[in-house]
């Protein structure tokens, strides 16, 4: 009997189709639940109650976490747990936990108020980046080259943003308009690509269409993804490396990664193994 998984996401992408094309042969069913329409909270969950395991792919900020927070409360097999998607989704936790371990990350300052922001610049001289806590897809992330600049950027921070939005990190512009992605499933690295900025764009991620190639699996890479899997557990992972002169840092792990443009790059059957993981999770 094939293993039914639910898919929990606010739509259905080009990831989340190759996920379901490729399920017949694996011996699944995944089918798509919106996380839009599920009003969790009951101890046997109706919409979920029927699933072998839930894959939660929600591109919210918010909702994938305490979907798998209730998932788990009822025992539901959730990809990834509800620990490594709350620390994937806001980016200060991330980097907390990851330099706790000796991982090394990108350079940052928390930026709550405008005496906050000011200072970061004096510790971070420009050019920086500003980016929200929560938040992905290159969206809301800015190059600040001069102190001028920033301060009338941050007006519309403290303008415009709710509390939620204003939180923000400062960190370092690292030039060189490049980053590696790394997919990593349950433990291993399925495929690396290195995403460039195309373009008058000076963003490298691979949501903004930007240029990309296979990379080989790097020692140094190897072992910070290792590092990265012993610190969330196993799962699915986007991890986003940063080449600087001391070696690799962490600057993201995504935990529903996009991964249109790394098997175009690569050629890996992503969404195949993905399945395979699956349902060796499931059993």
């Amino acid at each position: 009997m094939d293993r039914r998984i639910a898919i929990v996401a606010d739509r259905i992408g080009w990831e989340e189709r190759r996920l379901i094309d490729a399920a017949p042969g694996l011996g699944l069913r995944i089918e798509w639940v919106n996380d839009e329409s599920l009003c969790l909270g009951h101890p046997d969950p109706e919409p979920l109650k029927d699933y072998d395991a839930i894959l939660v792919r929600s591109r919210s900020y918010t909702r994938g976490g305490l979907v798998a927070t209730l998932a788990e409360a009822s025992r539901i097999p959730t990809l990834n747990s509800a620990a490594a998607i709350h620390a994937c989704e806001n980016k200060l936790s991330l980097r907390a936990l990851l330099r706790a371990t000796d991982i090394p990350v990108t350079d940052f300052r928390l930026v709550l108020s405008r005496k906050d922001f000011e200072k970061a610049l004096v510790e971070l001289p420009p050019p920086v980046v500003l980016k929200p806590v929560f938040g992905g897809m290159g969206k809301r992330v800015t190059l600040l080259r001069d102190a001028d600049t920033a301060a009338s950027v941050y007006d519309y921070v403290e303008d415009l943003g709710h509390g939620f939005e204003q939180a923000s990190l400062v960190e370092p512009y690292l030039s060189g308009g490049s980053s590696i992605r790394c997919f990593v499933i349950g433990r291993d690295l399925v495929s690396a690509a290195e995403f460039s900025s195309a373009g008058t764009d000076w963003r490298s991620n691979a949501a903004l269409g930007n240029q990309h190639r296979a990379v080989r699996h790097d020692p140094e890479v190897l072992k910070i993804v290792d590092s990265v899997v012993d610190a969330l557990g196993e799962g699915i992972y986007g991890i986003d490396l940063f080449k600087t002169p001391d070696g690799y840092v962490v600057n993201e792990v995504n935990h529903a990664p996009a991964f249109r443009a790394v098997a175009s790059a690569t050629g890996a059957d992503i969404a195949t193994a993905v399945g395979r993981y699956v349902r060796e999770v499931v059993g």
